[in-house]
């Protein structure tokens, strides 16, 4: 059974890619850990990192940082059973990076991350009848930072890493509209914001799982796939190949009437 698309849309966001830029925050701790752990021997590009996640299962950095000390000394000869990583350990690092080291006074990575969208955006999408939430894969202090400290959001709809499963399972994203909608039997047509494989895939299992309803899945093509062309293109690729109905440079680019052509385009 095909769904009928509805006139209504909402539209949900991921933080990480979307509401801020990572790529010197998030994706540098993540780079500081793995090298950490490999005694300075190894340090991912932008670009390997880019690959891991694009494999659709390496939403969480924490675990994405893990994976590739596992891979790195493998390739030297040491499997990962013979390995005594300690998971809580390299979270500790990391967090001491993208946060700081004073757990009541942040001072890492994540002082300094640029915004991608601003309040006015969301704004608009209000004006123009639009519900919008946010799942993200990232911790609800993190999130709730760049929210309600840095955007000044007041108590936006927020499901984050503590709240559902790892993207791509949809649990998350199922439960943020429970919190958008008064009544679970609508069918409004949902729209998830994304910039990973990951994000795209949660797309198409939330499908699976609901298809009385519409889902269409945006790329973002984060800041750091954006220095060239030819890697503009090959992201947005990979991005449209994982669901993507349209891959957009900027989330502001989603207008209400963008929106509405998504929905046209989807029926």
């Amino acid at each position: 059974m095909t769904a009928k698309p509805s006139t209504k849309a909402i539209v949900v966001f991921d933080i990480d890619g979307v509401v801020r830029d990572v790529g010197n925050s998030y994706r540098r701790a993540l780079a500081d850990t793995v090298e950490y752990f490999t005694d300075n021997t190894y340090r991912p590009t932008s670009l390997e990192i880019d690959q891991l996640k694009s494999e659709g299962i390496w939403n969480n950095d924490w675990e994405a940082s893990q994976e590739f000390i596992y891979r790195y000394f493998a390739s030297q000869g040491t499997p990962r059973e013979q390995l005594q990583l300690n998971y809580e350990t390299i979270v500790t690092f990391f967090q001491s990076r993208y946060r700081g080291t004073d757990p009541h006074n942040w001072t890492g990575y994540i002082c300094d991350e640029p915004l991608l969208l601003q309040p006015s955006y969301l704004e608009h999408l209000t004006q123009a009848d639009i519900a919008w939430g946010f799942f993200s894969g990232a911790t609800r202090a993190s999130a709730t930072y760049v929210l309600e400290k840095r955007l000044g959001l007041q108590s936006p709809v927020l499901i984050a890493m503590e709240d559902a499963p790892g993207k791509p399972d949809p649990t998350g994203l199922f439960a943020t509209l429970n919190h958008l909608e008064n009544d679970l039997e609508t069918t409004s047509t949902v729209i998830y914001v994304g910039d990973t494989v990951a994000d795209m895939y949660t797309v198409g299992k939330a499908r699976e799982l609901q298809p009385h309803r519409t889902w269409i899945g945006v790329g973002i093509l984060p800041p750091h796939v954006q220095e060239t062309a030819t890697r503009c293109e090959a992201y947005a690729q990979t991005l449209v190949t994982a669901g993507a109905a349209v891959v957009l440079s900027n989330v502001e680019q989603l207008i209400p009437d963008t929106i509405a052509k998504l929905l046209v385009n989807s029926q």
